[in-house]
């Protein structure tokens, strides 16, 4: 995880966020596992309104280092503050844009709700 060098603000809209933030729905089957799970339409939808509420934003950007992919998700507050996270992508077939497309999803899924 990187920050911004204060996080003060954030925090608090952070904080506000969460207490106003409803239940995201499970709308999706993994049809592997036969578990229910909420897909990246679904996180975003739930979480929207309430981050831009509280002056909150999210972005996602893909990087590279040399031959390794990442994601970063960077979550904002409008005075400026900052904390990111990235998530290393392993697609399940190298050089397979389909696969790389599946473990951006997958990613951006997880770093959103992580974050």
């Amino acid at each position: 995880m990187q920050k911004s060098e204060s996080i003060k603000e954030l925090t608090g809209a952070l904080n506000a966020f969460q207490a106003s933030m409803p239940e995201i729905k499970k709308n999706a089957t993994n049809p592997f596992y036969k578990n229910k799970y909420a897909d990246l339409a679904a996180i975003w939808e739930a979480i929207r309104e309430p981050l831009t509420a509280q002056g909150l934003s999210v972005s996602q950007v893909t990087e590279s280092d040399g031959d390794r992919n990442y994601i970063e998700t960077i979550l904002m507050h409008l005075t400026g503050q900052w904390i990111s996270g990235s998530y290393h992508l392993t697609p399940a077939k190298i050089n397979d844009p389909q696969a790389m497309g599946s473990a951006m999803t997958y990613a951006r899924r997880y770093t959103l709700s992580a974050m």
